[in-house]
């Protein structure tokens, strides 16, 4: 634990500042100036997302201002992976936008708005940091899911998601002053320390413990607080369903990392409890309810809320019978599902998005039928997209379903892992009934599929991607269990 030259908060300065140039050049420029601000969102996020991975080598903690922010290996690597997701989101949006007058500085500014407040959750080390980051990521949020004034559909989606998101950060904003009122800080490792001590009440902590819990759910979308999941992926534009439910959930992930295991790890026996109450029920309700949906945005909702329920297994697997020798390979199984979940999900949104065209969007399973014939490439990225979500081998999902699965093993909680392989073969029906449709059914729409070059690339690298860590996911594995260690030894 050292103090640090500035140059390692270098890369979120560097965001910052694109925000400013980006807004600046917005108000001159207006409309004229759209394409600028695209590319000033694209460049500063690819530039701050390669230095921040380089960053993530440093396995030295930085402390900065009154140790309430932290630059670490953990933090490092998973602010590089958000913000080379945001890079990949506003590439695959950039057609959908503009087919719909939705290309406009509003979306990347709000969209980096939202960003920053991700990097925020990573990398903070105080309860009000961590509270601050979320609220300028969820209110980011909320104001680019209602960017589409004139749907109703999309007001209806930004309307609850901002309702729920306010209970969610009175139940958070609620465990933090309990915690507070019991040791007297705000700082992560001083409230380590004096949950670790033993000298405080028990009650007072385990209410506060029980309502940042909950907070921690909402926002990963775990059952039972998983209402604003599915309504806000089908109402929101397709654009502005990728900006939240990709980084955000890794940022969610990082967050409640930060929250219950570097501050609350002493009480990891209370919430683990509650935790896996929520991976077993979001398990269950997130695959069997999928299966029901015809409406794809509606199916990914839902394969989220399970997806998260496999992120959840990983933290509770990390104490067992009061001993963390298994803490890393758990929450280093967990990052991991977290980043391989953002690689997928931006390849399967970049697929849906590349199916609209202006005034038409593919949202229902019928739009998939025929793809193959129509693009025998982008039918391929998605069917490995579709293979890596299911778990079905050689694409990546499958290695990360298996290093969960096997902590959850390791920390003895074996019905648990069990309940996981079955509710995931139910899942399975409707991920593989997509590759079904694309490759035995005629097509209905036999529009061609336009693409510049740049998304074919891009998307192509993804599928190329999944199946290349699918083949060798040991280097990302290892260096999300090296990040973990650093950071849980400091």
């Amino acid at each position: 634990m050292q103090n640090a030259p500035m140059t390692a908060l270098a890369p979120d300065a560097l965001l910052m500042l694109a925000v400013v140039v980006a807004w600046l050049n917005d108000t001159f420029l207006g409309q004229a100036g759209r394409r600028t601000t695209y590319l000033i969102a694209l460049l500063s996020t690819l530039v701050a997302g390669v230095w921040f991975a380089v960053n993530a080598f440093d396995p030295q903690a930085h402390y900065f201002f009154g140790h309430m922010y932290v630059v670490d290996a953990f933090g490092s690597m998973m602010k590089a992976v958000v913000s080379l997701g945001y890079a990949v989101s506003i590439v695959y949006s950039r057609k959908y936008l503009e087919d719909r007058d939705l290309f406009r500085g509003d979306f990347f500014l709000l969209g980096m708005f939202s960003l920053l407040g991700q990097l925020v959750m990573i990398s903070g080390n105080n309860f009000l940091t961590l509270y601050l980051g979320l609220e300028l990521m969820s209110l980011s949020l909320y104001a680019v899911i209602a960017l589409r004034r004139d749907v109703a559909q999309s007001n209806e989606a930004a309307m609850k998601y901002y309702v729920l998101g306010a209970l969610a950060s009175g139940f958070l904003l609620y465990g933090i002053s309990m915690l507070y009122g019991a040791t007297g800080s705000l700082d992560l490792n001083e409230v380590f320390k004096a949950v670790a001590s033993g000298r405080i009440n028990d009650v007072v902590l385990l209410f506060g413990v029980i309502f940042i819990v909950a907070g921690v759910a909402f926002k990963m979308g775990a059952v039972p607080f998983h209402m604003w999941v599915p309504d806000v992926y089908q109402g929101a534009p397709t654009a502005m369903t990728l900006l939240t439910g990709g980084g955000p959930k890794v940022a969610a992930f990082a967050w409640g990392l930060r929250f219950l295991v570097m501050g609350l790890l002493p009480l990891a026996v209370d919430w683990q409890e509650m935790l896996v109450i929520f991976a077993a029920l979001s398990l269950i309700v997130g695959n069997i309810t999928g299966i029901v949906q015809r409406n794809v945005k509606r199916m990914l909702a839902y394969s989220a809320i399970s997806n998260m329920g496999f992120v959840l297994l990983g933290l509770v697997s990390g104490v067992v019978d009061g001993k963390t020798s298994m803490a890393a390979s758990a929450y280093g199984s967990a990052m991991f599902y977290s980043i391989v979940y953002l690689i997928t999900t931006l390849g399967t949104f970049g697929i849906v998005m590349l199916l609209a065209r202006r005034d038409f969007e593919a949202e229902t399973l019928d739009d998939f039928k025929g793809l193959n014939q129509r693009s025998p490439v982008f039918a391929f990225v998605m069917m490995i997209m579709m293979f890596s979500l299911a778990g079905v081998p050689p694409a990546v999902g499958f290695y990360a379903k298996l290093a969960v699965l096997q902590a959850t093993m390791n920390a003895g909680l074996t019905w648990l892992a069990v309940l996981a392989v079955i509710t995931s073969l139910f899942g399975a029906f409707y991920y593989l009934r997509i590759v079904k449709l694309m490759y035995f059914d005629e097509p209905l729409d036999t529009n061609p599929i336009k693409a510049d070059v740049c998304n074919r690339a891009l998307l192509a690298f993804n599928g190329v991607a999944v199946l290349v860590l699918g083949l060798v996911p040991g280097h990302l594995l290892t260096a999300c269990l090296q990040a973990i260690t650093h950071t849980l030894t400091l």
